[in-house]
């Protein structure tokens, strides 16, 4: 069964914002058996909308919009499905007094111009939004299932997760779909490639995928078939072989971030830890304390960008940075001790590197990154040696520090 997804805004195009949208679906449809084949994105031109949907429907049985639902000028979705469908748009009252009472909980009048949101295509079935004032159009033609959902991502994953899901799974029927995300850490794609590869026999309807990112590769075992049963076990048996082959390169099942493993091994060990700071800005303590609870095991930091607040707060010896340097794996495991002293917790973790784009010498260029770990009485280093893109560096960087601390609290 043929599925396309179609994002609607002259936005898209000219680069004003990125088309999340199409990744957010694509991935709800994967898990149902849904895979997208085709996806695009159009203005808000309802010539180029129309030629747009006609094509989606001479090939996919599955057409998702999103887009252009709003009551302005510019949202020309429905007129472009009315003139595809060739239908009429229709005032719904229901419609209307269900928006007045919205905004009045809100204390607050409603627009004269978004009356607009009750004039919908004839025959339509609809969608409820739970966070903005457009409605979901669900037509059906001719064996074909058309959708359309508001381009705002709030309003738009709610209503794919509450609505369209439920929706798309009884057109189905039994087709079952199950997947099992292995998510691993320090170790490049094709090294684990190599690796797993003479543990791979797939049975009929299995397939592994690998998902590199700045924080890892995640190994995503797929199987897709009519018997629940037999599917999960052909899953199983390859993502068993390969979490038993490599061990804790994995480190957690499932989609959780490192960060949230980290603070659940601090949590179960009754661990706290501090972070020092430098070329990271921040980046490491901000992950760590969007978790809620976190305040059970950190316990705070110090960004020390400067080298008088390494020396001044974090106890760092002078001669240390004039000897190594403040990018040196010294320097790293200073600021690692420093800040255990200074907090008071059991993990130090620091980095300190040359993040660029400038700043980089023969001797120590740009993308190198030292990172410490220290406890009250040892401390210890990783050097990595990273690219020339800023952004990256710092998420690379913070991504090794997390493995880092993960892999000294259990045990390795």
């Amino acid at each position: 069964m043929r599925t396309e997804i179609i994002t609607i805004g002259d936005e898209l195009l000219n680069g004003m914002r990125v088309d999340t949208n199409a990744t957010f679906l694509a991935e709800r449809l994967d898990r149902i058996g849904l895979p997208a084949t085709f996806i695009s994105s159009v203005g808000d031109d309802i010539e180029r909308m129309a030629e747009s949907f006609h094509l989606a429907l001479s090939r996919s049985e599955i057409i998702i919009t999103t887009g252009g639902l709003g009551p302005t000028d510019d949202d020309m979705t429905k007129k472009g499905i009315c003139k595809v469908f060739k239908r009429n748009l229709i005032f719904h009252e229901e419609v209307l007094d269900q928006l007045n009472i919205r905004f009045e909980k809100r204390g607050l009048t409603m627009p004269p111009i978004n009356q607009n949101q009750a004039l919908l295509p004839q025959g339509a079935k609809f969608l409820d939004n739970r966070f903005g004032s457009a409605l979901g159009i669900v037509i059906t033609d001719r064996n074909k299932l058309f959708c359309s959902m508001p381009g705002v991502p709030r309003e738009m994953r709610e209503m794919t997760d509450a609505e369209l899901i439920p929706l798309l799974k009884q057109r189905v029927g039994n087709l079952v779909s199950i997947r099992r995300v292995l998510r691993t850490s320090g170790a490049m794609e094709s090294v684990l490639a190599e690796k797993i590869r003479p543990v791979l026999k797939f049975a009929e309807g299995v397939s592994l995928a690998y998902l590199p990112s700045y924080r890892g590769v995640d190994l995503v075992v797929k199987g897709r078939g009519t018997i629940a049963e037999e599917v999960q076990a052909g899953v199983d048996i390859l993502a068993d072989r390969i979490a038993n082959l490599l061990g804790d390169v994995i480190y957690t099942e499932g989609e959780i971030e490192p960060e949230e493993v980290v603070g659940n091994l601090l949590r179960e060990k009754g661990k706290t830890l501090a972070v020092a700071e430098s070329c990271t800005g921040g980046l490491l303590g901000g992950m760590l304390t969007n978790l809620p609870g976190s305040s059970d095991y950190f316990l705070g930091g110090v960004i020390a960008y400067d080298d008088n607040i390494k020396r001044d707060h974090l106890a760092v010896p002078p001669e240390t940075i004039e000897r190594f340097g403040a990018v040196s794996a010294e320097c790293a495991k200073a600021m690692a001790q420093g800040v255990v002293r200074l907090v008071g917790a059991d993990l130090g973790v620091s980095i300190t590197g040359i993040a660029g784009p400038g700043g980089g010498t023969d001797e120590k260029p740009v993308g190198t990154v030292f990172i410490g770990l220290a406890t009250s009485d040892r401390a210890v280093h990783k050097k990595l040696t990273l690219g020339s893109d800023r952004t990256i560096n710092r998420l690379k960087a913070t991504a090794g520090a997390l493995e880092m601390i993960r892999q000294a609290l259990i045990g390795n």
